[in-house]
């Protein structure tokens, strides 16, 4: 294995072992230490969005521009995809949508109408398995394959992935490298909870956005049928917010410096 295929997991697991080792030649008790910290970040690191431990993470833009991107998990949906498009043309907002391989291929007229605004696609997985990072690389491979299946249909290959949670684990980066792709996480979200927290969004957001920002919202019905007005109005506040604070909002590709997705141009055919 090469320095440059090696992630900061393979180097500090290395370096941790080889200071275990010098510290056994003076005290056994003392080799503990560096073996319980590599140990501690192997846990902890999963479950931070923007650390880059186990492979390279986007998690904000390069574009050194006051500009941000806005993304949406979890859809297409048939009660919130429509309104939301409807939403991003009055802003003349193109934003990217991480969509589930299982919704696309229960909606494929949602997907098609996203690609015709000229917005972006992602990958979310195809059943957003919360647990698929604890499972085998097979399963992680089908999951991530599956959907990139469906969007074919859509003549689409989405190049960007977002697990599930934005949790990530060693066997990703070669999964990923394999087909072709790399992880896009986020560096500022909503907290909204899968839009079951929705009281406050825009300000949570808005809060601590900064410029080449990488923001994570989500495409799902809330809870209750009754919250989707609130939905679209905190939507609508976060986009008002940003060109308040005199952002503009750039797709995604254009913020991190690297294509999304690869598609042809759009038609109905």
């Amino acid at each position: 294995m090469s320095s440059s295929s090696l992630s900061p997991a393979h180097l500090l697991g290395f370096t941790c072992y080889f200071a275990a080792f010098v510290l056994a030649l003076f005290d056994v008790s003392l080799a503990v230490a560096p073996l319980l910290l590599f140990v501690a970040l192997c846990m902890v690191a999963p479950f931070l969005p923007r650390f880059s431990f186990f492979l390279p993470i986007i998690s904000r833009g390069n574009s050194g521009q006051k500009a941000v991107s806005i993304t949406f998990d979890d859809g297409p949906d048939p009660f919130t995809t429509e309104p939301l498009l409807a939403l991003l043309d009055q802003h003349e907002v193109k934003a990217t949508f991480f969509v589930l391989g299982k919704k696309a291929a229960a909606h494929p007229q949602l997907i098609k109408k996203i690609l015709k605004k000229g917005h972006l696609l992602g990958n979310h997985s195809y059943s957003h398995d919360n647990f698929c990072m604890l499972k085998s690389s097979k399963h992680l491979f089908r999951e991530i394959s599956t959907a990139q299946e469906v969007l074919a249909r859509f003549h689409v290959k989405p190049l960007a992935f977002r697990p599930p949670v934005g949790i990530t684990n060693p066997k990703l980066r070669r999964v990923l490298k394999e087909l072709g792709m790399v992880n896009v996480n986020f560096s500022c979200r909503g907290l909204d909870a899968g839009n079951r927290r929705l009281k406050g969004l825009s300000r949570r957001v808005l809060k601590h956005l900064r410029s080449d920002h990488i923001i994570a919202l989500h495409d799902v019905m809330p809870k209750r049928r009754t919250a989707l007005e609130l939905w679209l109005n905190e939507i609508d506040k976060v986009l008002q917010g940003i060109k308040d604070r005199g952002l503009k909002v750039l797709p995604l590709s254009e913020l991190i410096g690297q294509p999304v997705m690869i598609c042809p141009p759009f038609s109905d055919g």
